[in-house]
Formats: structure tokens, C-alpha cells, sequence
């Protein structure tokens, strides 16, 4: 205590251990500031001690032990994107094409991720190409063409598991572009054409098919409701004709009623007849069977006729007569 108690006074007489008192306590400052490390959100720092793994920081400010630890690595826990070159692959019929890859990954332990190998990269970049090889070589250019989902789900758990001992997960594998030889995709542009115009061609005929289909259709509702119409008329005439006929039966009977009502006598009823003998005798008919009961009457009539057209006769000749 004594020693201490003395280092004032000491730097209070020798101006030059002042100073270098102040440079030391410089230098211990900037060391002790510099191994002060602030670890961002996301983030992993890989501490080593000695050459050789010591512990990994977290998110936070951390202090290391000068010129003892330093910061190895430092990783990023984001997920990350990696799109590699395209790959030349040969399907199952013997079909060279380039297929590209764009793989999804995240780092979730970085001590593996930095110890586990030397370029996880290009590592899993050479892993990609050689299970797309694999896969591709197991299916047809057609196959290939329409399992993008079953390529991209095989992918990514070969590529998953591959990668656990380095640290990595891998999310999503996609095939970013799938380029055939040119004279494979004229053929492909052909087909589709041609399936393009054959679905034009069933459409055009299903739709003439459904017009003809709707135009009978139409034709034969018309028809089934004039046939209707038709029916309903005659079923009103004949009605009304037997309603006619009804109301005439029924004038018949009430005249026939009136006459027995009155107690009309044979000379009425003669007279009757006369007269429904000259409305029969005014139509078209050429032969009459006048019956016996009423010749007589007849034959009166036409006397009497007679007479009076000789008692006209003989009146005009006395009007025109000089007196």
C-alpha cells in the first residue's frame, strides 16, 4: 500500500514517468476498446483461444481476452440464396439438356458450418449437380418436363441430409430453367400447335353440335305446341258446334212445347209446314217429298195464288183503260 500511495508523488517529481504513465494508460484503454465487440441481430461470432474453438457468441456485446482470443468466423444466420450455373443432365431416352438450380439454405450451427468443411459452397454446389444427374438420369424428357415438384422434393432432402454435418439446412430447391436441345423444342412447339388446333377443331364441332342439338330442339317445341294450338282449337269448335247444336235442340223443344201449350189444331200445324216447306224449297235441293197430309193445302195455296194474280191482272187493265 505504501508502494502505491508513492506513485503520485513519484509522477508529481519526474515529469517523464507522467508521461509515460498517460501513454500506457492510452494503449491499455484502445486494447481494452478494441476487444469490445458488439454482435448484431442474426448473427454468430466463432471465438477461438489458443488456435482452437472456444465458445460462440450470441447477439449482444461481448469482451474478449486480448492477444489470448479471437474472433474465427463470423456467420450469418439469414437465409441465403445460392443460384449455380446450368447443368448439363441426359434423361432416361437419351435427351441432353441444361437444367440450372436456385437452392434456399440457412445456417443453424455455425461451430459445423466453420469447422465442417472447407468450402460448404461449392460443396453443395457439386452435390446439387451430381443428385440432378441422378434423378434426371431416372426419368423421360416428358417426365422431366411435367415433375418439377417431384425433382425439387427429392432434391432438397438428399441435399438436406447430405448437409447436416456442416451445419446447414436446406429449405427449397427449385429448377430455375429446364432448356432441351433446339430441334427437341421445335418438335415441342409443333405438338402444341398441333394439340392447340385439334382443341380448336373438337370445340368448333361440339359447339355445331349443340346449335343443331338446341335449333331441333326448338323445332320440335314449335311443332308440339302447333299440334297443341291445333287440338285446342278444334276441341273450342267442336264445343261451340255442340253448343250450337244444343241451343237449337232447345229452341226446338221450347217451340215444340209453346205449340203443345196452345193446342194448335191440324190447320195450324199445316200452315207450319207450308212455310218450312218453302224455306226447304228456297235452297239448293233438286228433289221434294212433300207429304201427303199437306198436298191438299198445297194445291190450295196455288189456287189461291192463281187467283189473286188474276184479280191483279184485271185491275191493272181497268186502271189503264180510257174512261
Amino acid at each position: 500500500m505504501n508502494n502505491f500511495a508513492q506513485i503520485p508523488v513519484a509522477l508529481e517529481t519526474d515529469p517523464g514517468a507522467l508521461v509515460a504513465f498517460f501513454i500506457i494508460a492510452a494503449v491499455f484503454l484502445i486494447i481494452l476498446i478494441r476487444n469490445i465487440r458488439i454482435v448484431p441481430q442474426a448473427t454468430n461470432f466463432i471465438i477461438e483461444r489458443f488456435g482452437g474453438y472456444h465458445v460462440t457468441w450470441s447477439t449482444g456485446i461481448r469482451m474478449k481476452v486480448p492477444f489470448i482470443d479471437r474472433v474465427a468466423k463470423i456467420v450469418s444466420l439469414k437465409e441465403k440464396v445460392a443460384d449455380f450455373m446450368p447443368q448439363a443432365v441426359i434423361t432416361k431416352d437419351n435427351v441432353t439438356m441444361q437444367i440450372d438450380t436456385v437452392l434456399f439454405y440457412q445456417i443453424v450451427d455455425p461451430k459445423l458450418y466453420a469447422y465442417g468443411i472447407e468450402n460448404p459452397i461449392v460443396a453443395i454446389e457439386n452435390l446439387s449437380a451430381t443428385t440432378l444427374r441422378n434423378i434426371i438420369g431416372d426419368l423421360e424428357l416428358d417426365e422431366t418436363l411435367t415433375s418439377r415438384d417431384l425433382i425439387n422434393t427429392k432434391m432438397r432432402v438428399i441435399l438436406d441430409e447430405a448437409t447436416d454435418p456442416w451445419g446447414i439446412k436446406v429449405n427449397r430447391v427449385e429448377l430455375k430453367n429446364i432448356l432441351p436441345p433446339r430441334e427437341i423444342q421445335n418438335a415441342m412447339e409443333k405438338q402444341m400447335k398441333a394439340e392447340r388446333e385439334k382443341r380448336e377443331n373438337i370445340l368448333r364441332a361440339e359447339g355445331e353440335k349443340e346449335a343443331a342439338i338446341r335449333v331441333a330442339e326448338g323445332q320440335k317445341t314449335a311443332a308440339i305446341l302447333r299440334a297443341e294450338a291445333k287440338r285446342e282449337a278444334a276441341i273450342r269448335e267442336a264445343e261451340g258446334e255442340a253448343e250450337a247444336i244444343l241451343k237449337v235442340q232447345e229452341a226446338t223443344a221450347r217451340g215444340l212445347k209453346m205449340i203443345k201449350d196452345v193446342r194448335a189444331d191440324q190447320s195450324l200445324i199445316s200452315i207450319k209446314s207450308l212455310e218450312t216447306l218453302a224455306k226447304v224449297a228456297d235452297g239448293k235441293a233438286t228433289k221434294i217429298i212433300i207429304p201427303s197430309e199437306i198436298q191438299g193445302l198445297a194445291g190450295l195455296a196455288v189456287s189461291l195464288k192463281e187467283i189473286i194474280k188474276e184479280d191483279s191482272f184485271t185491275e191493272e187493265q181497268n186502271t189503264t183503260t180510257p174512261q
